[in-house]
């Protein structure tokens, strides 16, 4: 186990870290009332940390169902629930339909029945039917039933009747029990007693009755003789429902597998569609599985316009802004390691080669001095390069220009014995961060004071360009080759500046650059060896509109 103790005095903080055990006196003066762990100052304070060294335990991953998966499961889903309700539709509608056609059959076989009894009369002898036997035979030879009909009579007790139509001549005895003419059907229930007996005692005029045939719906009429002298019968019509019900059965049969090849096909219809669709999420989760502090080089080629082709471009930018600032801070930490080192090392010389004579100490004093200043400087300067990057590195607001140039021209004039010239005053108003914009204008007038003599000409102004404002500076000095006018504005780049003594760190024009940019302007520079130089710095007046 580990201790760390933190002192922090001040603005100045240390860490030491060391082994302590039950004779620690950090555990002796834990319980003094009033002190802290530590019985200093009451500036100073002491926070033990308990450090357990050893191999993190592994964090329990959630198992994840994969979404291509999900898809398919919700379309299998979807088209299964589709299919079944398309079953239940087609059966209840193919045995309604055939219930209907049972029903009609037996309405219709009833009813002409109906209609031929109230004639009364046989066609064949155009004479009036004397008894119910030679009604109804008449009546079934004319029908032609379907094969899953049946139709008979049934005549009750015997009678003896007079010649006439259809009667039995001679005033001859009517047999009583069934009759029944047409096709065979399925099942002769007229054959049966027993089937007979339960149908005629039913007292319904309709039901159903079991046969070995299958199932059999029945309709039963009562006849009566005509006259009311002779022996009653009953007219029954069967309609054996077997065979239909194995149509229906059948056709179920068939469209379930049919339902359920579709279902398949479907199925995987949606797992190839899917793993079509989300190929780019596959192939963004594998780039972002790929993607290091170190490598943040890998794009995804987007292709298509839809939702996962804009979130592609969408990751794609993601990632042009993270390298960006990734890049932008490795630049920082190169840029300081690589400034910083020299500056190190000349305090660090100094000091270990630093004598006892007091004029030395005060001259090596004076240059660590010096050399921590410019540290100070540098570090600055690479922190407001940093910041510009930052959405709240401006703050524009709506600025007379006028007002800002007299406060930037008065601002130069303190930077050295120049012949200060305002050229030119613009007029209006502008949005954009005044501070800033300062900043960028006293930097110019800075570097063109140190390349300069003192009584040399230096020129300021401000004007509006069409939709842009100006401000520059122009100076007298040495020029600038026109292959260093791109160079000069990166970062710790001095052109020629290096030649006559400067000792700045190269990041002014750098800074400058910076701040035009984040208004969405530019630097403009017009120089030629021996004719002085101008840096206009060019800001749209929308710059802090379009910023915001």
């Amino acid at each position: 186990m580990t201790t760390t103790v933190t002192t922090t005095t001040g603005a100045t903080t240390m860490t030491t870290e060391g082994h302590f055990g039950a004779d620690s006196p950090t555990e002796d003066l834990t319980g003094v009332p009033g002190r802290g762990a530590w019985n200093g100052s009451e500036d100073t304070s002491v926070y033990p940390t308990m450090v357990f060294e050893g191999p993190q335990p592994e964090v329990r991953q959630r198992r994840r169902i994969p979404a291509r998966l999900l898809i398919m499961a919700w379309v299998a889903l979807l088209m299964a629930a589709v299919l079944i309700l398309v079953n239940v539709v087609t059966w209840s509608a193919l045995t309604t339909r055939n219930a209907e056609r049972v029903d009609g059959a037996l309405t219709q076989e009833i009813g002409e029945f109906q209609e031929f009894a109230a004639i009364g009369v046989d066609p064949g002898t155009g004479e009036p039917f004397t008894d119910v036997s030679t009604l109804v035979r008449v009546h079934l030879e004319r029908q032609y039933p379907d094969e899953a009909e049946i139709l008979f009579g049934w005549v009750e007790g015997t009678t003896t009747a007079g010649g006439g139509a259809g009667g039995a001549p001679g005033g001859a005895e009517t047999p009583a029990g069934r009759i029944r003419q047409g096709q065979e059907p399925p099942f002769d229930l007229s054959a049966d007693p027993e089937a007979v007996t339960a149908i005629l005692e039913d007292p319904n005029a309709r039901g159903t009755a079991d046969t070995p045939a299958g199932p059999v719906q029945w309709e039963k009429i009562r006849v009566l003789a005509p006259g009311a002298e002779g022996a009653p019968g009953w007219f029954v019509i069967g309609y054996f429902t077997e065979a239909d019900e194995d149509t229906v059965t059948s056709t179920m049969q068939t469209i379930a597998l049919v339902s359920l090849i579709g279902l398949l096909v479907a199925s995987t219809a949606a797992w190839w569609v899917a793993g079509r669709i989300l190929a780019p999420v596959r192939l963004i989760r594998q780039t972002a599985a790929y993607i290091t502090e170190e490598d943040l080089t890998r794009r995804i080629d987007v292709s298509g316009r839809d939702d996962i082709a804009a979130l592609a471009e969408q990751f794609n930018s993601m990632l042009d802004r993270l390298e960006g600032a990734f890049t932008s801070q490795r630049r920082f930490v190169d840029d300081a390691g690589h400034e910083l080192r020299t500056p190190i090392t000349i305090v660090r010389g100094h000091l270990e080669l630093m004598g006892d004579d007091p004029e030395e100490r005060r001259e090596v004093v004076r240059l660590v001095t010096d050399e921590l200043d410019r540290m100070a400087r540098i570090v600055e300067d690479l922190l407001l390069l940093a910041k510009s990057q930052q959405p709240d590195f401006l703050r524009p607001e709506e600025v007379s220009l006028a007002e800002l140039t007299s406060d930037i021209d008065a601002k130069v004039r303190r930077l050295g014995d120049r012949d200060w010239r305002l050229e030119s005053v613009a007029e209006g108003v502008s949005r954009l961060d005044p501070q800033r914009v300062t900043q960028a204008v006293v930097q110019l007038a800075a570097n063109a004071v140190r390349h300069t003599a003192p009584g040399s000409t230096l020129r300021v102004g401000s004007t509006l360009s069409g939709s842009d404002v100006l401000f520059w500076v122009t100076d007298e000095g040495p020029g600038i080759p026109a292959e260093e006018h791109g160079r000069i504005f990166e970062r710790f780049s001095r052109g020629g500046g290096a030649a006559r003594g400067d000792r700045g760190a190269g990041l002014g024009l750098a800074i400058v650059r910076a701040i035009a940019e984040t208004h969405h302007g530019r630097v403009d520079l017009r120089s030629a060896p021996g004719a002085g130089s101008t840096f206009t710095l060019v800001i749209p007046t929308t710059a802090g509109k379009e910023h915001v």
